[in-house]
């Protein structure tokens, strides 16, 4: 059986030499009354290590000592993924990102006359220069540079193009489109990585696309068709505010949908989420998309009934693909065959005529407010089949 429903009018996305760059450690861990301990952010690093993501962002080296040495902690594991930290385009911050022992950096600092106004009471010539001498000098280090734009997507186009144009002839490996407030839609992320791609040489381009909106998933995957080749991800879509661009979503959007496989072992999605939901006391929705806890039961009579038969009738993917596990749930809006399958699961037989009073005393169970527990199914087959006798 095919391990997805396929709808025949999604195009198919050639995409070459694309990755992910997870920032669940350090944007993640800015969402509000978030603290990773030390012992969490190694192991979720080592977790999406094995999962295949092939850049971590592990923190900001300058927030505290704490903070540098959990880096470091994760830098001198030996683990397959590339360890970034984030730096403001300052070299003390590059500096302790160095003690951090980090394969490279993404430097940042705002262009938009919104930011330049407000926040930075610069010039955008200023803060150009700056963020040239940061990636100067952490060339000159050996690191890997990637260099941000914050609130790209409110900056003038001409700018974007004329700043990362210049970043990359200071050496930067890739220039970031950080959607910063979630204000672009996805036909604006295509248009800023087109140009981007239109006007770089070798610089590869990077999307960190914020949820305000809902679109974080799918501006990045429109930034990839514009060009881009690298996505900010978090799991369970952590990060300021609404969030960045879930994980979880945006590669089985990909891979179910736009027929791209990211080669990450998606099959591991359901147990990173459920760690990084314990770790960071933020509950998911039940009926998140991939990997929340419901997104795989059914209990509507019509649906089970197809299900049962074949599952991507109401499947979209396979749960198993995403380390999920289908569930039948019993109550108001269950049919015949999802309680026979029940019993048989139970190795309970009876006849049709007990099997229609089971189901009608189950919908007015679940109706009177009571949950159908297994106990509680039990219970309803054992007074009737009594009854019976």
């Amino acid at each position: 059986m095919e391990w997805k429903a396929t709808c025949p009018y999604n195009p198919k996305l050639d995409l070459k030499d694309c990755y992910l760059y997870d920032t669940t450690l350090r944007d993640g861990e800015q969402t509000p009354g978030i603290c990773f301990t030390k012992e969490h952010k190694l192991d979720i690093a080592k977790k999406l290590d094995d999962m295949g993501v092939k850049q971590i962002e592990a923190g900001f080296p300058v927030v505290s000592a704490s903070e540098r040495d959990i880096i470091k902690t994760i830098s001198s594991e030996g683990l397959n993924a590339e360890i970034l930290a984030l730096c403001r385009v300052v070299k003390d911050d590059i500096d302790k990102a160095l003690e951090c022992d980090v394969d490279g950096i993404i430097t940042f600092i705002a262009t938009s006359p919104m930011h330049l106004k407000y926040k930075l009471h610069k010039e955008l010539d200023e803060v150009e220069q700056m963020g040239m001498d940061a990636i100067e000098y952490a060339k000159e280090h050996g690191l890997f540079v990637a260099f941000s734009a914050e609130d790209a997507t409110r900056t003038p186009i001409e700018d974007i193009l004329r700043i990362h144009k210049n970043a990359e002839e200071h050496g930067a490996n890739r220039v970031h489109v950080a959607d910063t407030v979630g204000c672009a839609t996805p036909q604006a992320m295509h248009f800023i990585c087109s140009e981007l791609s239109n006007t770089l040489k070798k610089a590869h381009i990077g999307v960190h696309c914020h949820n305000d909106f809902g679109l974080a998933a799918i501006n990045s995957i429109y930034g990839l068709m514009g060009g881009a080749k690298a996505v900010s991800t978090t799991i369970n879509g952590l990060g300021e505010r609404a969030g960045n661009a879930p994980l979880e979503e945006f590669v089985m959007t990909l891979k179910a949908l736009y027929e791209h496989d990211m080669g990450l072992k998606t099959e591991k999605l359901k147990s990173l989420s459920q760690t990084v939901e314990e770790y960071s006391k933020i509950k998911l929705a039940e009926n998140k998309p991939i990997v929340g806890n419901i997104v795989f039961y059914h209990e509507s009579g019509i649906h089970v009934d197809a299900v049962l038969e074949n599952p991507l009738t109401y499947e979209p993917v396979l749960p198993e693909v995403v380390g999920q596990e289908r569930k039948i749930i019993l109550g108001k809006h269950s049919g015949c065959k999802a309680v026979a399958s029940r019993l048989m699961e139970q190795g309970i037989e009876t006849d049709r005529e007990h099997l229609w009073e089971i189901v009608k005393k189950t919908k007015e169970t679940r109706e009177s407010g009571v949950e159908i527990t297994d106990n509680v199914f039990k219970n309803i087959v054992h007074q009737i089949l009594d009854d019976k006798k």
